[in-house]
């Protein structure tokens, strides 16, 4: 267990290039790929997570984390046997259509990713049918909007209604993020849940699975 603790604290140092080398080394040592994406680097990235959520990390240490995590699965990923990959679940994200910002959207996927979905990131400017699309396609389970401008707040509405009608409302649990909405926003449109930052989209994702 000790080199896993090694392993989760370079991760959340955000040192790639150490880390890659104690996940060899794990891996020599016999320990199984899926344990070590597990208890070594999941684990770590919770607790980055929790740190960004409670300002005690910044989103650039929280990037040099997430890309430190991606280099080291990479690392994983041609180990792992059939249903060791610890997939969490698939998700679906984008920023709806008329919003062109992506930082935030692309610093949840990353943290998603991390925390061991498989994500399908369409990028902005997405319509009602790119999310629909991308849901029946990747038989997803969470959908999580992202929008920054306040004009754009009524397409999250006309998303979640377009996924209702489309009879995948059942299917999915909606997540939304963004500057000017919340959880009353949430409420209003018929969304599952609002997240303010990555770390806890990430959290409140992990909890609509159980």
């Amino acid at each position: 267990m000790s080199d896993f603790a090694a392993i989760t604290e370079t991760l959340i140092s955000g040192d790639a290039d150490v880390l890659v080398n104690q996940v060899n080394q794990a891996i020599s040592s016999g320990h199984k790929p899926g344990e070590i994406l597990s208890q070594g680097l999941i684990s770590g990235m919770d607790i980055v997570g929790e740190r960004m959520e409670s300002g005690e990390m910044f989103i650039p240490e929280v990037l040099m984390s997430a890309q430190a995590m991606s280099q080291a699965v990479g690392v994983l990923k041609p180990l792992l046997g059939e249903g060791e990959s610890s997939s969490a679940g698939r998700v679906i994200i984008g920023t709806v259509k008329g919003d062109l910002h992506d930082i935030g959207k692309n610093l949840v996927s990353m943290m998603m990713e991390s925390a061991g979905f498989e994500v399908t990131d369409l990028g902005v400017d997405n319509a009602p049918e790119d999310f629909i699309g991308a849901i029946k396609e990747q038989n997803a389970t969470i959908v999580a909007l992202s929008a920054l401008l306040t004009t754009t707040m009524p397409m999250m509405k006309k998303t979640v209604d377009a996924i209702v009608e489309a009879g995948l409302r059942d299917q999915v649990k909606i997540l939304i993020g963004g500057a000017p909405v919340n959880q009353s926003f949430a409420d209003e449109i018929g969304a599952d849940g609002y997240a303010a930052d990555a770390g806890s989209a990430s959290k409140l994702a992990k909890s609509y699975l159980n």
